[in-house]
């Protein structure tokens, strides 16, 4: 199955997305959640209004694929602020708290190392969690 690489943008009040290599696909929500189904309902109607003008829809977007969403680590660190503190993530990613600051506040980015760094450690706690029942 392919995938389409959602980009995820925050701005100062909501979140806009757009599917890389896919012209004039875009949302915006005020949340990631509300975001994930506007670019999934922005999807249907590009696909609907492809039919209806008797343009081709982008071989992309045909069949079936699965949406991968891409988020630079400021917007990330803001949107799951409400449940990570800056010392639970260092104590996760190994990155020190006071550096946490700085990428949530964009006053600086990450460096590729420290990216992969972050997002390995985000992905292994998913893993983790998802080995648990209850």
């Amino acid at each position: 199955m392919k995938k389409l690489t959602v980009i995820i943008e925050s701005a100062p009040n909501n979140y806009g997305a757009y599917i890389q290599g896919v012209d004039g696909v875009v949302a915006v929500g005020y949340s990631i959640p509300e975001m994930k189904e506007k670019i999934k309902e922005a999807i249907e109607v590009y696909k609907e209004s492809c039919i209806e003008d008797g343009f081709e829809i982008p071989e992309s977007l045909q069949g079936e694929y699965e949406l991968e969403y891409h988020i630079d680590v400021k917007s990330f660190l803001e949107v799951y602020s409400q449940y990570f503190t800056k010392a639970g993530l260092e104590r996760l990613t190994g990155v020190n708290q006071k550096q946490l600051w700085h990428y949530a506040s964009g006053r600086t980015k990450p460096r590729k190392k420290q990216r992969e760094r972050i997002e390995t450690a985000i992905h292994n706690l998913g893993k983790d969690l998802l080995a648990f029942s209850f």
